[in-house]
C-alpha cells in the first residue's frame, strides 16, 4: 500500500490515515510561520480512495499546480501545491524505507529532470536521482529562487487588491509592508524585479496609499522605480498624480528625485534606445511638479502679507 508524503522546503512529513490540517497555528499539524497563511488554511485528506485536499475557507486559499483548489481535489505523486507564500509537494512513497531528508544548507539547486530543489553539496537530486541541474545563478539566495520571489510578490499583490476591495485597508496596508521589507532585503542579493511586476505592485500599492491617507508608500514606490531605473507606466504616473495632489509636500521630493534619476538614464550612452514612454513620463513627471509648485506658491501668504489689514494697523 503506498505512503504519502508531504515535502516542505527541505523537510518531509508523513501523511498518516485521516486528515492532515495545514495553517498558521500552532495546533495544526503542519504549522507555516507566514502571515498570508491562516490559522487553519487547509488539510489533506488519506482514505481508502487515495488522498486529497481542501481548502478550509482560507482568506487567500490553495493552487494546486497553478489552479485554485475547489472543494476536495484528488492529489498525485509530485503535485504542487501553494499555500501563502510557500510551496509544498505531494508525494506518493512505496513501502521501503526511505532515506531522512538532508539536513538544510539554506542553498539550493533544481534538479533538471523533476524540478525540485535540494542541496547544492549533494551529487544527485534525492528525489529522482538525476544528476543535471538548473544553473546555480537561477538560484539567488538561502532557500529560494527569481521565480519564487515572483510569485511571492504576485501574491503580495493579489492579497493588497482583495483587501482594497472589501475595504479592509489596514490588512491592504501590511501588506505593502511585507512587500517592501521583501524587495529591499531581496535587491541587494540581485533578486530584482520584472518591470511588469513592477507596474503592478506600483498600482496595487499606490491605490492603498490613497485609500489609507499615507503618502510614505507613494514615496517608496518612487524610490523603488528609481532605485531600478525603471519608466513609470501611464497608469502608475496617473496615480502619482492622485497621491501628489492629497500630499503635495510629502510626495513632491521624492518624484524630483525620480525624475533626476530617469533625466540621467535619458542622457547617458543609452539615450539612443530610451523610448518615447521614457521620454513622455520625464515630461509628465516634469508637469505634475511644476503644477505642485504652483499650488504651493498659491497656497503661502506672499511676504508683504501677514493676516493684518495694514490700512488699519489697529485692526487685528
Amino acid at each position: 500500500m503506498a505512503r504519502y508524503r508531504l515535502r516542505f522546503l527541505l523537510q518531509e512529513f508523513d501523511l498518516p490515515r485521516g486528515a492532515t490540517l495545514i495553517g498558521r497555528s500552532s495546533d495544526c499539524h503542519v504549522t507555516i510561520e507566514d502571515p498570508l497563511v491562516s490559522r487553519q488554511h487547509a488539510r489533506i485528506v488519506i482514505d481508502d480512495e487515495g488522498a486529497k485536499c481542501e481548502d478550509l475557507g482560507s482568506r487567500n486559499g490553495v493552487k494546486i499546480n497553478g489552479v485554485v483548489a475547489r472543494g476536495f481535489t484528488p492529489l498525485k505523486d509530485g503535485d504542487r501545491l501553494r499555500i501563502g507564500t510557500q510551496e509544498l509537494v505531494f508525494c506518493a512513497v512505496g513501502v521501503a524505507a526511505q532515506p531522512p531528508p538532508a539536513k538544510t544548507t539554506g542553498f539550493l539547486r533544481y534538479c533538471a529532470s523533476c524540478r525540485l530543489p535540494y542541496p547544492q553539496e549533494l551529487a544527485t537530486c534525492p528525489a529522482c536521482g538525476a544528476t543535471e541541474q538548473v544553473d546555480e545563478e537561477t538560484l539567488n539566495g538561502p532557500l529560494g529562487v527569481a521565480s519564487q520571489n515572483a510569485w511571492g510578490t504576485q501574491l503580495l499583490i493579489e492579497v493588497m487588491e482583495k483587501a482594497l476591495r472589501v475595504g479592509r485597508v489596514a490588512d491592504a496596508v501590511r501588506v505593502v509592508q511585507r512587500a517592501k521589507t521583501q524587495i529591499e532585503e531581496n535587491l541587494p542579493n540581485g533578486i530584482t524585479v520584472e518591470a511588469e511586476q513592477v507596474h503592478a505592485l506600483a498600482l496595487a500599492t499606490l491605490r492603498v496609499s490613497l485609500a489609507a491617507k499615507e503618502p510614505a508608500w507613494a514615496c517608496w514606490i518612487a524610490h523603488l522605480y528609481g532605485q531600478l531605473r525603471a519608466t513609470p507606466s501611464e497608469a502608475v504616473l496617473a496615480l502619482f498624480s492622485d497621491v501628489a495632489t492629497a500630499h503635495p509636500n510629502e510626495l513632491g521630493p521624492s518624484l524630483a528625485d525620480l525624475v533626476a534619476v530617469l533625466r540621467e538614464k535619458a542622457s547617458g550612452e543609452a539615450a539612443a534606445n530610451e523610448s518615447e514612454l521614457h521620454r513622455q513620463a520625464i515630461a509628465r513627471l516634469e508637469a505634475l511638479l511644476k503644477s505642485l509648485s504652483d499650488l504651493a506658491d498659491l497656497a503661502s501668504p506672499s511676504s508683504d502679507f501677514d493676516g493684518h489689514d495694514e490700512t488699519n494697523p489697529a485692526i487685528g
